[in-house]
């Protein structure tokens, strides 16, 4: 079978579909408004939905096949990177971390810039640095031709085959301009965008992860969110193979309306999902605001409470040293903490490495499930 090749002079769609898609954009909009209801309502959203924030880097990055989970992720990170793993998992791990490093840089640049190329570069530059691709230039469109398929195939056994690099700065122009211009729904916009970006390859690798990046952030430009916090790659991994066949239905086809409704139905059920999660975390801060309080008795409960939301797990060393609470105060209410059984010992501590430590509780509100015992 012959490679489905790019849609070139079919961008944007010049008609849809929408007896097919007003159905789904009603519904759709609505439990985002709904999500964002709560999202407004979260007081420091970045830091209490932190592990959400992880959680969609990992899930993200898994749907271009790496294997690292959250608590991995976590614990690596609350060893300063030191914990032994196989060279394999510390890549992966480290592109979970960098795909949280390169979102925040995109939202501290979309303070002052609309989602353009200017972002989308130096996100991209963030987002392979230091790890595997990072020689296949970093923030730069590609100048060479690339191609779809399973891993290592030759461009024969390719699936799809994108823009070429000649028309590429063209076609990153045309889409910047769609991106920043009017559309009768912005979830319809969204989808059309978003699929351009996966058509387009710009890059030699990390256009999967990078196009996922930019969900959140169009949303928060168009005001459909408070906050560039919108968590999708669960329901495009748990659903991987149309993900990829409705992608490439676009240019096989023309089926852009068949990809906007895979969209919307993506959307309201990860808006519903995420508005669960989100509530279950707030009702969890709150109630464990009041705990704090009772049982530590301190005017740092607050504080301590906020520092373990934001790495819920992490080393005694790292509370003590940098959560800005007096160093007596932070050993007391560490102690309390592992007493009430609030905070779990995931490893004991050996010689000079200090002790690692789960909230369990706020990590399985986070996965949705009791993944944590």
């Amino acid at each position: 079978m012959s490679a489905v090749k790019y849609h070139s002079g079919k961008f944007p769609p010049k008609t849809l579909e929408w007896e097919k898609l007003i159905p789904l954009v009603g519904p759709a909009n609505a439990a985002v408004a709904r999500y964002d209801g709560v999202l407004t309502a979260v007081p420091n959203a970045s830091v209490l939905l932190s592990p959400l924030t992880t959680q969609e880097a990992v899930l993200s990055s898994k749907i271009e096949g790496t294997q690292a989970t959250m608590g991995e992720v976590l614990e690596f990170e609350a060893e300063g990177g030191r914990k032994k793993v196989p060279d394999e998992k510390r890549e992966d791990i480290q592109e979970v971390l960098n795909y949280r490093k390169a979102m925040r840089h995109a939202e501290k640049m979309m303070d002052k810039l609309p989602l353009c190329q200017r972002v989308i570069k130096e996100t991209h530059a963030v987002l392979l640095d230091g790890v595997r691709g990072h020689g296949k230039a970093p923030g730069e469109y590609r100048r060479i031709p690339n191609w779809i398929g399973p891993h290592g195939c030759p461009v024969e056994e390719a699936r799809f085959i994108p823009i070429s690099a000649g028309d590429l700065d063209e076609g990153m122009g045309r889409w910047d301009k769609y991106i920043n211009g009017e559309a009768p729904d912005r979830l319809i916009q969204l989808a059309i965008l978003h699929a351009e970006m996966e058509a387009l390859h710009p890059f030699l690798d990390g256009n999967g992860r990078l196009g996922r990046m930019c969900i959140p952030l169009f949303m928060h430009q168009v005001q459909l969110i408070h906050r560039p916090m919108f968590y999708i790659s669960a329901y495009f991994e748990a659903n991987r193979d149309e993900y990829y066949e409705r992608l490439l239905a676009v240019s096989r086809d023309g089926d852009w309306s068949g990809w906007c409704a895979f969209f919307l139905k993506a959307i309201q059920q990860q808006a519903e999902l995420n508005l669960e999660k989100a509530n279950s975390i707030l009702e969890l801060y709150n109630r464990m605001k009041l705990k704090m309080v009772e049982i530590s008795h301190s005017q740092f409960s607050i504080h301590a409470l906020d520092w373990i939301f934001e790495q819920p797990i992490f080393n005694g060393s790292d509370f003590i040293r940098a959560s800005g609470i007096p160093k007596a105060t932070a050993t007391r209410i560490l102690r309390i903490l592992k007493e009430e059984n609030i905070i779990q010992v995931w490893q004991e501590a050996r010689g000079s490495k200090p002790a690692v430590y789960g909230y369990e509780e706020l990590l399985n509100a986070a996965e949705g499930y009791k993944a944590f015992k």
